[in-house]
Formats: C-alpha cells, structure tokens, sequence
C-alpha cells in the first residue's frame, strides 16, 4: 500500500513542479522552460519510441513539439495536463512527419511496417484510470478513524488473516471483526 502512496506522492509532486514551471515560462522565464524540457524529454521518448523505431525522426519531433511550445506560450494557459498535451503533441507530430515521408518515399505503402499506437493509448488511459481509482480509496480511507483504516488495510490489502490482525493490533477476535465490519459500512455509505 505504501508503494501507491509514494507514487502518488511522486506524481503529485512532479504535477505541481510542471505547473509551477509552466507559470514561470509563461511569466518569460526560460530557465523554467529549460527544466520543463528536461523534466518531460525522456518520457517523450519512451512513449515516442513505442510509436516509431527511427530515434533520428523521434528525437527531431519532440525538438519541434518543444520548439512549438516555446513560440506559443501564451496559447498554454488552457491546457489542463500538461503531460497529457505533450504526449497527444507528439503523436500528432509523428503522424505528419509519417504521412510527408509516406509521400515522398518511393516504397509502396503495403510494404511499410507502422508501429500501432493503440496500445500506448490504451495503456494511458488504463495508467489514467488506475490513478483515479488510488485517489478514490486514499479518500475513502481517509474517512475511517486510525484503527479501522489499519484493521481493513490488514485485512484486504495485505490478505491477513483475523488471528493475525488480533496479534498484530493486539485486539481480542470479536473486536477486530467488529472493527471491519463497521469500517465497511462507513466506507460503503460514504461511497453513495
């Protein structure tokens, strides 16, 4: 469970730095758009390099995508996720980039090999949906005192047993189950 949390926490923290970052460059600090890049190039990468194996056409696309940012900062105040903008920024740029080299190559199209994107896509969305779902029960856990919130963690989160809850929380039998029960009602009517 805390291996969530830190990545929450992680995630959170780099969230805010990008808007931070973000305010700052549209403020004209180029330092912040400098850090932007670098804190954002690698996964542009990562996620370009499942879209296309050619790292020269890759690495000139996401020069471009920064390259547009930086001569239209100011269109960046409605952009909610960053990340988001950057990742949908360079697929489309990779997919123009294709599609001029598709007309100018001499190959026929039958015999070119595209890399499908759809499983990145599904992937984020996937990423996107497990997040919410994390901050969907840390708020619900947040909502049950110190010892429900321990004795359910124990119990379905880490599939201990209730002998081993009454060791470990140094409750009798009785009072641990009735400590889940009534954590599960709570959390079930906070849920509605």
């Amino acid at each position: 469970m805390e291996n969530n949390y830190t990545k929450k926490i992680i995630s959170t923290d780099s969230e805010d730095q990008t808007n931070e970052l973000l305010t700052e460059f549209r403020n004209g600090n180029v330092a912040a758009f400098s850090k932007l890049y670098n804190l954002h190039v690698n996964l542009l990468y990562n996620y370009g390099y499942r879209l296309t194996t050619d790292a020269e056409l890759l690495k000139d696309c996401i020069q471009d995508v920064f390259i547009k940012i930086y001569n239209k900062q100011n269109e960046l105040e409605g952009v909610q996720n960053f990340k988001s903008y950057l990742l949908i920024s360079l697929k489309n740029k990779l997919c123009d980039e294709s599609r001029k080299r598709i007309h100018l190559s001499d190959v026929a199209i039958e015999e070119l090999d595209i890399v499908s994107s759809d499983n990145v896509e599904h992937n984020y969305i996937a990423a996107e949906k497990e997040k919410n779902n994390h901050d969907f029960i840390r708020r619900m856990l947040d909502k049950l005192s110190p010892r429900q919130r321990k004795a359910i963690e124990l119990y379905y989160i880490e599939e201990q047993k209730y002998e081993e809850i009454c060791v470990s929380m140094q409750m009798n039998y009785q009072s641990v189950r009735n400590l889940i029960h009534r954590g599960m009602l709570k959390l079930r009517t906070c849920a509605v």
